[in-house]
């Protein structure tokens, strides 16, 4: 069998989707601007960390003004526990002030205009795109990433090329919930350090079943 398997993908995405039908981004906001600040704050940080910080976040800064108008010391209090504060407030001071002086404070819509704003790479864009407006999206995430790999839908490391892969693979309508079936699949079975693949729903399907449980790594 190839690296690369048509059917066997297939059959994957509808595992994955018979398993999570419902599955949708852990990351908590009301606002595109919310999930914008969110995401910032969700690099290298558990969506659940992030979401502790936001509840009171969000209460404090409701528009992008309100990032603007308090000190850096401040935010970085705000924001600590999310690790690498410091970064992560002047990205998010930066980007709110394109927002106020470009976009009358408004998150675009469009992909290229968010990659174009400090602090806002492609997954961030995607994300944002993608469960705030419903645009058709796909963010490569560390699961994404990471089980695309040990799926075989891919046998590539940069995220823009795992992108372009995967639009290939999957229906452009289930491109940002396959995104999330994916993680959730990540973070419940398929972990990094310790596979549970005796109880994984895919084990006589996924290319890299078992391997690392035998003092392998994943392919």
């Amino acid at each position: 069998m190839s690296y690369f398997d048509e059917k066997r993908n297939k059959e994957i995405l509808a595992r994955l989707k018979k398993n999570y039908p419902d599955a949708k981004i852990k990351l908590k906001f009301k606002t595109p601007f919310e999930l914008l600040i969110a995401t910032i704050l969700s690099a290298q940080c558990t969506d659940d960390r992030v979401n502790i910080v936001t509840e009171t976040l969000f209460k404090k800064y409701k528009k992008p003004e309100d990032y603007l108008k308090v000190s850096n010391e401040e935010l970085e209090k705000d924001i600590f526990s999310t690790g690498f504060y410091k970064q992560k407030a002047k990205s998010i001071k930066a980007c709110c002030e394109v927002l106020v002086e470009k976009y009358s404070g408004k998150v675009p819509k469009d992909i290229d205009e968010l990659t174009k704003m400090p602090g806002v790479g492609r997954k961030t864009a995607s994300v944002v795109i993608g469960n705030a407006y419903g645009i058709p999206a796909i963010a490569v995430d560390t699961h994404v990433k990471r089980l695309s790999n040990i799926f075989h839908f891919v046998k590539e490391n940069n995220p823009e090329k795992i992108e372009e892969q995967l639009k290939k693979i999957i229906p452009e309508e289930e491109w940002v919930i396959t995104c999330h079936r994916i993680a959730t699949h990540g973070r419940l079975i398929c972990q990094a350090k310790k596979p549970k693949c005796e109880i994984c729903f895919l084990n006589d399907i996924c290319p890299s079943a078992f391997k690392i449980n035998k003092g392998k790594k994943h392919d």
